[in-house]
């Protein structure tokens, strides 16, 4: 429905289970406890084409509005979102696991806000070619048309608002297919955003893999928005193919983070730890292997001991942690498998890699791994969970080439107090996206985007406005 004024009926967790619960769905479980958060409606491939054909005949009227119309819209998307945040913020930490505090589940729906606000705030104006006297070229950007959008589990309401709020500014309209694991926070996102939007001008439809597939894989839709792993993005590039379906993939990651020789150890540990930790070390840009040069080594490793030492892990819901479990038992396994590794190869955990037996939830301790081998598997592959390997490096260059011999590039980072040296060093990185001094610290106003097998296409900014759009040239 379409409202004048934010609606906040939907401002408790038991209100936003109630409007989007299905009774007899399939059950959603607590990561941290185990226990049942609620029941999720299992969409199928004709919910899909309803929901196109329904997307598609609303567009023209949503591209239509002008588009301070729209940013009207998105800013009180964004004022809807603020009026339920506590109750959003508990759904989410209940269902994906992440603790209300820290850089976790209050902190993502923030973000959500955030992101609607600033893409509320872009003006994609159109530009001219060329003003010569005997040529005048102007180019502009049209709405593609309907964005079929998948996301992940890690953060679910604040990558899918990454997909719609640009989609939507643009004059699109949207359907969002969210993960199996975290299907209720991405459909109680819609409703509360639903709030204020027209009908059908974002839809959600839950499910499993067939059900993705029926979306990205629909002759009516436009372009494809797709987070998650490098395998399946490579499918759905397939499957766009029939269509000459526009795409963003935003795939997987294993950044890296190098540390000069001139860094402070102190200053830089909490950057450093939650760099790799934020969301419990489940986010596709987290550093995910960190690269620290002898003379400095053993000073990092210990001010890393110091920092984790003072995050606590525990139930989501309970204020003091900052850390939680692992969303789910498959990742939960990669992670204990990539730690057995490291233990196998000879490496010195420096804490946890020893979990609780028989503990509820997939808590996987906080885990720091030194003395390993660069070709250890803990380092070679994702760990997407709690657990950073520490490599030693003696020769600058080696660590570069170490830093880029995989096969993607997401984000990468690079620590010390000469900026220029940083620059340099950032320079020779194959990322998406160097930080200094930081890691993993997106901003909707800074285009991010990875390369090589971590994707290709730019989300945020106004280069991510152009993403989701056609260009069109004018000329006479």
């Amino acid at each position: 429905m379409t409202t004048d004024t934010t609606v906040t009926e939907l401002n408790t967790a038991a209100a936003i289970l109630a409007a989007i619960e299905d009774p007899s769905g399939r059950e959603i479980h607590d990561p941290a406890t185990g226990e049942i958060v609620g029941r999720t409606g299992e969409g199928s491939p004709a919910d899909i084409d309803a929901a196109v054909a329904a997307a598609r005949k609303a567009q023209p009227a949503w591209a239509a509005r002008t588009s301070q119309e729209r940013s009207e819209l998105l800013n009180k998307a964004a004022d809807a979102i603020e009026a339920s945040a506590e109750a959003l913020a508990e759904l989410l930490s209940r269902e994906q696991g992440k603790p209300l505090n820290g850089p976790n589940a209050r902190f993502e729906v923030g973000a959500c806000a955030a992101w609607l606000r600033a893409n509320a705030s872009f003006e994609l104006e159109p530009e001219v070619l060329v003003d010569d006297g005997e040529t005048h070229a102007e180019l502009y950007y049209r709405p593609v048309g309907v964005v079929g959008a998948v996301g992940p589990w890690n953060w679910p309401m604040m990558i899918s608002v990454w997909q719609f709020a640009p989609s939507l500014k643009m004059g699109n309209t949207v359907v969002l297919k969210p993960s199996e694991y975290t299907p209720l926070s991405v459909q109680a996102l819609v409703a509360v955003v639903n709030q204020v939007l027209p009908a059908d001008v974002l839809a959600v439809v839950p499910g499993d893999g067939a059900v993705g597939a029926a979306l990205t894989s629909h002759a009516d839709v436009d372009k494809i928005m797709f987070t998650g792993s490098t395998k399946t993005g490579q499918a759905i590039m397939r499957t766009a193919a029939d269509n000459l379906a526009r795409i963003t993939l935003e795939l997987g990651g294993n950044d890296a983070g190098i540390v000069l020789d001139d860094a402070d150890p102190a200053q830089i540990a909490g950057d450093l730890f939650w760099g790799a930790f934020i969301n419990t070390g489940q986010t596709c840009a987290a550093m995910k292997r960190l690269y620290v040069p002898e003379s400095l080594y053993d000073q990092v490793c210990q001010a890393l001991v110091e920092v984790a030492g003072q995050s606590p892990m525990g139930v989501g819901l309970e204020e003091e942690n900052v850390l939680g479990p692992l969303q789910n038992k498959q990742q939960y396994d990669i992670v204990a498998r990539l730690v057995e590794a490291a233990k196998d190869g000879g490496a010195r955990v420096l804490m946890g890699g020893d979990p609780v037996a028989d503990q509820p939830g997939f808590f996987y301790p906080t885990t720091l791994v030194a003395d390993i081998d660069n070709d250890n598997p803990l380092v070679a592959e994702e760990q997407f969970g709690p657990v950073l390997p520490i490599i030693k490096y003696t020769d600058l260059d080696q660590a570069v080439e170490w830093a880029n011999e995989l096969e993607v590039g997401l984000g990468s980072s690079v620590w010390g107090t000469d900026l220029d040296a940083c620059r340099q060093v950032a320079a020779r990185l194959e990322a998406g996206t160097t930080w200094i001094n930081k890691h993993g610290a997106v901003d909707p106003r800074v285009p991010f985007g990875g390369v090589k097998k971590s994707g290709f296409g730019l989300e945020f900014g106004l280069e991510g406005l152009k993403h989701v759009s056609v260009p069109q040239v004018i000329s006479w």
